[in-house]
């Protein structure tokens, strides 16, 4: 039986790991239940699953949390706060974490459970984002299994079944659906509402994310991921744009070979492969059936309406602390945006000037890259804030 940490519980990945967990009792137990402030939301999961260990991260939800699993019946116990987190991936409470806590937060929680060497289905961007050579060596070293639960690097992760089969990888493919404005010029982008942005038209995600499939920085960071899941340097890992988002990725050999990883759209399937690999098992997804959808297309990235994606590649190819940056810089954009403060075309002009602004330094510790997230969330505020004063 794995006994499983669900981190960001109660978020749309967390969601449906818990589904996946839930269809599977015999081997599957969902023993640690994380959220971030949704102090409700996580005592609702907590009377369907029943886990040993509830953690909420804002410490001040400590009360809320306690009271209300003791109000439930529920002999589930409640904790607060990183620390708390942290330990609880680390100790034998979980052998496998689903870490799917959106943003820098989740950095450290998934950290510690690389070095505790658990199986590791990362949803969270940002530990490789931000720290990606820190986080696939401490996995390394601790012996913990990295499962990509991205839908494009999972699919990756199972076309490349072995270090045999790494040896002779020419490229990857990385796919984009192109998100809600395909197809559109820049100049058509400059009047974009937030409830536009996160309307995507394939995918059901949070508000962040959905505006980074928007941006198509979403894409940036998961080349960004791709070269430190698997090696390869940027000039061999493309994208292109395929909006029926049933090939999930591609991988190209040395022999002329291509192998794709084809299903519908749902998060699922790549959770069932995290769990059970290299097992199968039931995801509650359905067989693809390519005679109803008919065809499948591929095009290029268009990087002058979506220019997060050549920044991406460029914070890549510099590299040390740049992609820290660059990551810092565009969540505060987006949330500045979700919030009305500035337009969608503001986000990529953001994020450029804070790479302009601060150059890469040895990104050597976590100090050093938190330091450069901390540096480059000022920097963006203070544009914004002059945006605004002149606006």
């Amino acid at each position: 039986m794995k006994q499983v940490a669900v981190l960001g519980a109660t978020g749309s990945i967390g969601t449906s790991a818990l589904d996946v967990i839930a269809r599977h009792p015999d081997r599957l137990r969902a023993n640690v239940l994380a959220a971030g402030s949704n102090v409700d939301a996580l005592i609702a999961l907590c009377g369907m699953h029943r886990p040993r260990h509830a953690v909420i991260a804002e410490e001040s939800g400590f009360a809320a949390l306690r009271d209300g699993l003791r109000a439930a019946g529920l002999d589930t116990e409640a904790h607060a706060g990183a620390a708390a987190l942290d330990a609880m991936v680390a100790g034998d409470a979980c052998d496998t974490v689903v870490a799917a806590i959106v943003g820098a937060a989740g950095l450290s929680s998934t950290l510690a459970a690389a070095c505790a060497g658990k199986r590791l289905l990362l949803a969270n961007k940002e530990s490789l984002v931000l720290a990606g050579e820190l986080l696939t060596a401490t996995a390394h070293d601790a012996g913990a299994e990295i499962v990509p639960i991205d839908s494009e690097h999972n699919a990756i992760f199972q076309c490349l079944p072995s270090a045999h089969a790494r040896d002779g990888l020419q490229r990857i493919f990385l796919t984009a659906s192109g998100g809600p404005f395909r197809g559109k010029r820049r100049d058509e982008l400059v009047d974009v509402t937030p409830a536009q942005a996160v309307a995507h038209p394939k995918w059901s995600m949070g508000p962040k994310i959905s505006v980074d499939s928007a941006t198509l920085m979403n894409k940036g960071l998961e080349v960004i991921e791709a070269h430190h899941l698997f090696g390869l340097p940027a000039a061999r890992i493309s994208v292109l744009v395929h909006p029926q988002s049933l090939v999930h990725s591609l991988v190209e050999f040395v022999d002329g070979s291509t192998l794709a990883q084809l299903g519908l759209p749902d998060m699922r399937t790549a959770l069932a492969v995290g769990f059970a690999w290299p097992e199968r098992i039931a995801s509650g997804v359905r067989g693809l059936d390519l005679l109803q959808h008919g065809r499948l297309d591929f095009e290029t990235p268009d990087l002058d309406a979506f220019p997060c994606l050549r920044l991406a590649y460029q914070a890549l190819e510099a590299g040390g602390t740049a992609p820290a940056v660059l990551n810092a810089a565009n969540e505060v954009a987006v949330s500045a945006f979700l919030q009305g403060r500035v337009a969608f075309l503001d986000i990529p002009a953001l994020v450029e000037d804070s790479l302009a602004a601060l150059p890469p330094t040895p990104a050597d510790t976590l100090d050093v890259l938190r330091a450069a997230d901390a540096q480059a969330r000022r920097h963006v505020e203070q544009a914004i804030a002059r945006m605004t004063s002149h606006g």
